[in-house]
């Protein structure tokens, strides 16, 4: 009887020996513990156009105090390629604060410039194979153009929340991972006037479940091909003119 008993003990033993072996189990996700956070989704509609091109439009949440949201970190280099007189990528979001870069891939000249409030700057002519950097210190929509070549333009848009998605080929916006809270809605969509896109801010509260905004029906011209004048508010000279 008693070898049984003993037996028994070191059975046990060996049992809470394996248990105090065995890794500690990770901490749940917000989905393993029942709050998942939520997905968020909306579409723009033209309604007087039956088949509308898309157009870049930025979607994003800025937090309302008692929200706790991530703080917006840059994810490695952020560039503005001009190649083939064109800026590859047309739009860039980035956050407030960050650097980016401004290759000149072409075989001639570029002026980079931007007289719009996000990011006043001017690049000045620099040649073939040579970069130029500017840093978007301040939250807002830049629009940025060539000053020796008018059909160049792109877009950066700085942000200081990471809560943002950009259009689809379909004008549809999906934004997952969005924590439970309040937050103030905005909507940029290219060409629209500013005082119609104030006009679509709300507020909105996410309680950890999808949540489907509906449709914002754009009643305004928005075009992605805007036209403009050169750094000196004058129009560009014939093309045939230009050196570069």
């Amino acid at each position: 009887m008693h070898a049984i008993q003993r037996l028994a003990c070191a059975v046990s033993m060996l049992a809470l020996c394996a248990a105090a072996q065995q890794p500690a189990a990770p901490p749940q996700s917000a989905s393993q513990s029942g709050s998942e956070n939520a997905e968020l989704r909306l579409r723009l509609e033209w309604p007087h156009a039956a088949k509308h091109h898309s157009v870049p439009a930025v979607l994003w949440l800025e937090p309302l105090p008692g929200t706790d949201a991530a703080a917006f970190t840059p994810r490695g280099h952020y560039t503005l390629l001009q190649k083939n007189r064109m800026f590859i990528p047309h739009l860039q979001v980035v956050p407030v604060g960050t650097a980016v870069a401004f290759p000149n891939a072409d075989p001639f000249f570029h002026n980079v410039f931007s007289l719009f409030d996000g990011k006043r700057f001017d690049l000045g002519l620099y040649e073939a194979g040579s970069t130029k950097s500017v840093t978007f210190s301040r939250e807002g929509v830049s629009y940025i153009f060539c000053n020796i070549h008018p059909e160049m333009s792109a877009v950066v848009l700085a942000l200081s929340t990471p809560l943002y998605a950009i259009a689809d080929s379909g004008n549809a916006f999906t934004l997952a991972d969005v924590p439970s809270g309040s937050y103030k809605l905005h909507i940029w969509i290219e060409g629209a006037p500013l005082a119609w896109l104030d006009s679509l801010n709300r507020t909105i509260h996410v309680s950890g479940r999808s949540l489907d905004l509906g449709t914002v029906t754009v009643s305004v011209a928005a075009q992605q091909t805007q036209q403009h004048a050169n750094k000196f508010g004058k129009p560009y000279p014939p093309e045939s003119s230009s050196p570069y």
